[in-house]
């Protein structure tokens, strides 16, 4: 088949379709230097053509961005797809889940944003239509897992079926989640080195920005390894068994990921309790030594008190050794309390 317009580079724009980028992707070809690739990159031009006389053994990858109005109207004029799909679109709820419908697999997929940063929940839903001859996503923001498919197509990853495409973006979005993980750890480890070594800062509000982070990751994406199993319980007839057991592969992945999630916030859970404690006994201790200032000072501000009234019958007002006297017995009153305050502390 011919290729004209087919788009040299992609961006995250669209084109006047709303169309990011588009693939025809070849199972039987080869990716060997000199021959035709897996995938050409075609334009929403070209993919109409296509898909007025689908080739057997090909499919299609279209992906639109949804911030373009021109994308929905251009799907429903040329796409064909089950009414299903425009409804999730729409649909307040974008829990993580896979479905089917008229023999086509709907997905609502979360997933981190292009350069996603740990100190925002940077989230979006990507939404894919999957049939045996065409996959056609969409989303209204880059998103990290389907920038990585798209960087593997371009290097001719092998892709069997439209079904295997699905599981690369699975398996991306999993490879995304351990990259976070991981910088994830990273940062908690730093945090927890300086703890030890009582270096305490501003770990704890780092440590909470973190975690609230973490939370809202794993409740959005918590719902796909379920999703997939019910799935996996009745897929679509097209969907051979190689590409069953690559879900389910890529369903164990993604449930290992979450469990570390959900082990990384039990972590960072305990070292917000461990600062904690250490504040409040910080807080006793400097609470304790206020008292016992305050407790050795109460002598000296009682005799203060009653010798500095303005009335008749002051003692020692006469006597010249006087102030003297009254050093000492301030100073007497006070060995007395630091002795009692100390036993005090002894027997406690």
């Amino acid at each position: 088949m011919a290729v004209s317009g087919a788009a040299s580079g992609f961006n995250y724009g669209s084109d006047k379709s709303g169309l990011v980028w588009g693939f025809l992707i070849d199972p039987g070809a080869t990716a060997a230097p000199g021959a035709v690739p897996t995938a050409t990159p075609i334009g929403a031009a070209d993919a109409l053509r296509w898909m007025a006389a689908p080739q057997p053994g090909q499919f299609i990858w279209l992906h639109f961005n949804l911030s373009n109005t021109a994308s929905e109207r251009w799907l429903h004029q040329h796409a064909g797809l089950a009414e299903e799909f425009y409804a999730t679109l729409h649909q307040g709820s974008r829990s993580t889940r896979i479905e089917i419908a008229d023999n086509a697999l709907i997905a609502v997929v979360n997933d981190v944003l292009h350069g996603f940063s740990l100190d925002s929940a940077e989230i979006s839903t990507l939404w894919a239509h999957v049939t045996p001859h065409a996959v056609i996503s969409a989303r209204r923001k880059p998103l990290a897992s389907i920038e990585r498919l798209r960087q593997d197509v371009l290097q001719g990853a092998p892709l069997r079926s439209s079904s295997e495409l699905l599981v690369h973006l699975l398996r991306d979005q999993a490879d995304v989640l351990v990259n976070i993980v991981r910088d994830a750890v990273a940062r908690v480890d730093t945090i927890e080195d300086r703890l030890l070594a009582g270096r305490l800062t501003r770990q704890r509000e780092d440590l909470g920005a973190l975690r609230r982070v973490l939370v809202r990751l794993q409740r959005l994406l918590a719902p796909e390894p379920a999703a997939l199993f019910r799935l996996l319980q009745r897929p679509p007839v097209w969907v051979d068994g190689e590409d069953r057991q690559d879900l389910r592969q890529a369903t164990e992945e993604f449930t290992v990921v979450l469990s570390d999630l959900a082990a990384l916030q039990e972590r960072i859970k305990l070292l917000q309790e461990e600062i904690a404690a250490r504040v409040n006994e910080d807080n006793a201790r400097s609470l304790y030594l206020l008292t016992i200032v305050t407790v050795m000072a109460l002598p000296i501000n009682l005799i203060a008190g009653l010798l500095g009234m303005n009335v008749g019958g002051v003692p020692l007002a006469e006597n010249g050794h006087g102030f003297w006297i009254v050093c000492g017995l301030i100073a007497t009153f006070t060995t007395v309390a630091a002795w009692l305050l100390l036993r005090l502390q002894r027997n406690t």
